[in-house]
């Protein structure tokens, strides 16, 4: 499923108009961008938990000339499923 199909999806189950449920999904994805971005953690209890992953400095080869690189330190976002998206998903 990509943005377009979402929204369409967002606006039959929810019954806004497409436009309302684009600026509803565009909302969400800010505030949650915008949480992360503060070192901030997003819970949706029963869906899952966006969190901020820091990841340290390492080494690494270049794939072509197999030089060795250093690769920056990051802070990347992750999600771990809640328990009632991961029990629907299974059935």
């Amino acid at each position: 499923m990509n943005k377009h199909e979402l929204i369409e999806a967002i606006a039959k189950s929810s019954g806004l108009k497409k436009v309302s449920a684009e600026s509803a999904l565009n909302g969400f994805i800010t505030a949650v961008t915008d949480s992360l971005s503060r070192g901030e953690n997003v819970n949706l209890i029963g869906f899952g938990a966006f969190t901020v992953k820091h990841r340290a400095e390492r080494k690494g080869r270049h794939p072509q000339t197999g030089v060795e690189i250093t690769i920056s330190a990051a802070n990347i976002p992750g999600f771990k499923s809640g328990k009632l998206l991961r029990e629907d998903v299974a059935k």
